[in-house]
């Protein structure tokens, strides 16, 4: 009964802090940029043809991008959204709460899979309009749904665990580095079979080249499946790698977000604000 009411109320704070991501317009203008910029570099690159057939590149890569954006608000939204709540006091003040650390993790896992999804849904109502050749049958909606949970589920809790670690949010540029270059060589804008054997050896360790293929095998032609690794889309590897992820993330981030939060005090934050305030000025 305690748990359900727990779950009760990160649901209802995740709501909460959904709504005012949705009504607030500076943030909802960050969130939407995002989305409408990718889209108009992939419209820019309609043009551009997959080599060796007559298929876009933009409409290729834009299940891609579907699948960076799980991973960029799953891994880099929960880190940077921990490293100011650790920041501002608003931890301490969860863990000074009955069951507080625990409805605030449920709370931001509401709130960045709600984003997420609302992202998710307005891409694919632009995309499926904008760019020939991507579609949606019902097998495909059926793995669309299935990648798209186990991608959060691979990702958010990595974010959390990331984002315990990183004493302030001037860290956050040695998680967003690495992810840049995770991108590059994770087939999210070129087919990863030309790239270097190496390289995509090194991409297939992370869960963003598994979210990309996943959603390319929900949203593109079966005939596209020639220009991946085995010429297949090969579900089954994707859904054994994004389970191993989220394996791992849920089994790293309570213990590593309770360290954190145990050395969590009015003092640490007190001195944390005064740095700020002395930067600032």
């Amino acid at each position: 009964m305690n748990r359900l009411h727990v779950a009760r109320l990160g649901i209802a704070r995740g709501g909460i802090e959904l709504r005012h991501a949705l009504t607030y317009w500076p943030d909802l203008v960050q969130a939407l940029f995002l989305t409408v910029a990718q889209l108009v570099v992939l419209f820019l690159m309609r043009g551009h043809q997959v080599p060796g057939t007559t298929f876009s590149l933009g409409s290729l890569t834009l299940p891609s991008v579907i699948g960076m954006s799980f991973a960029f608000g799953g891994l880099l939204g929960v880190v940077g959204l921990i490293s100011v709540d650790r920041e501002d006091g608003t931890l301490l003040r969860a863990k000074a709460t009955p069951d507080g650390m625990a409805a605030y993790v449920i709370g931001r896992i509401t709130h960045i899979a709600s984003t997420t999804l609302v992202g998710l849904v307005l891409t694919l109502l632009l995309g499926l309009l904008a760019f020939p050749g991507v579609h949606l049958t019902a097998p495909g909606a059926a793995t669309l749904a299935w990648v798209a949970m186990l991608g959060l589920l691979a990702t958010i809790p990595i974010g959390i665990t990331l984002g315990s670690l990183l004493p302030n949010p001037r860290f956050i540029p040695m998680v967003l580095l690495p992810f840049g270059a995770l991108t590059a060589i994770s087939g999210v804008f070129y087919p990863i079979t030309h790239l270097p054997g190496w390289m995509q050896g090194i991409g297939q360790l992370f869960p963003m080249y598994w979210l990309g293929l996943g959603m390319r095998a929900a949203l593109l032609p079966p005939h596209l499946a020639a220009v991946e690794i085995d010429g297949s889309w090969r579900l089954p590897l994707v859904f054994l790698a994004l389970a191993l992820w989220a394996v791992l993330g849920l089994t790293a981030a309570p213990p590593v977000l309770r360290r954190m939060a145990r050395r969590e005090s009015g003092s640490r934050v007190a001195e944390r604000r005064e740095r700020a305030m002395l930067r600032a000025t």
